[in-house]
């Protein structure tokens, strides 16, 4: 039996492919070191890109939603000239309302009496009828009839329009309804302070005093 380090020939033991095996390891580790640094890089510069992005893309997007200067004074002038606008028809629209309303003034300052003026037409005309008979006719109380149909009728005529007689005989002297002419001794205790005479009658219109009565006060 040969002694020594071999196979059973006598041949030494090829460590060649160990060593090629070797190598190749060293080798195959050597690259995946030099891809990973390689993808370590690469990430660097593709978050760094990123990041770039997000940042402008805020700014962009600012740059659109925020108006430039020219934009806000067109913005100003539209409200300006709308603003203007509804002034001027604001104006006109007054300018009108207030032309029509004086004319309206004129009208009815020139026509305002006509309503009445027709009204007091039937009583011209029993005036005129009475002064017919009045010329023909010797009968005195039938004239005093007449008379007084057309004193009433006209009285009434007055109460219609809102004219009423202030009551004044015996009643307590009032400066808001009378004017007093003179003063006179009272006949009775009790008529002291009150209207003794009426010299002119006092009437109210709608319940305003258009004429104050002149009356005779006791004392």
């Amino acid at each position: 039996m040969v002694k020594g380090k071999g196979n059973i020939f006598g041949q030494k033991e090829n460590k060649e492919p160990k060593d090629q095996n070797i190598k190749t390891e060293n080798t195959g580790s050597g690259n995946s070191g030099n891809s990973s640094e390689k993808m370590s890089e690469r990430m660097v510069i593709e978050s760094d890109e990123m990041n770039e992005e997000a940042l402008s893309a805020p700014e962009d997007s600012m740059e659109g939603q925020q108006k430039t200067p020219s934009d806000k004074e067109k913005e100003l002038q539209g409200k300006v000239d709308e603003l203007q606008d509804k002034y001027i028809r604001l104006m006109a629209e007054f300018d009108n309302f207030r032309r029509r309303t004086l004319k309206e003034k004129m009208d009815l300052i020139k026509s305002g009496g006509e309503d009445v003026l027709v009204s007091l037409l039937p009583v011209i005309d029993d005036f005129e009828r009475g002064l017919q008979v009045m010329e023909k006719s010797q009968d005195i109380e039938s004239l005093r009839l007449g008379i007084l149909l057309i004193y009433n009728k006209f009285k009434e005529f007055l109460v219609q329009r809102g004219i009423k007689e202030i009551e004044s005989m015996h009643q307590d002297f009032n400066v808001e309804i009378h004017e007093a002419i003179t003063k006179t001794p009272s006949p009775e205790e009790e008529l002291k302070g009150k209207v003794l005479d009426v010299v002119q009658k006092g009437y109210t219109l709608n319940d305003k005093v258009i004429r104050y009565a002149k009356v005779i006060v006791g004392e």
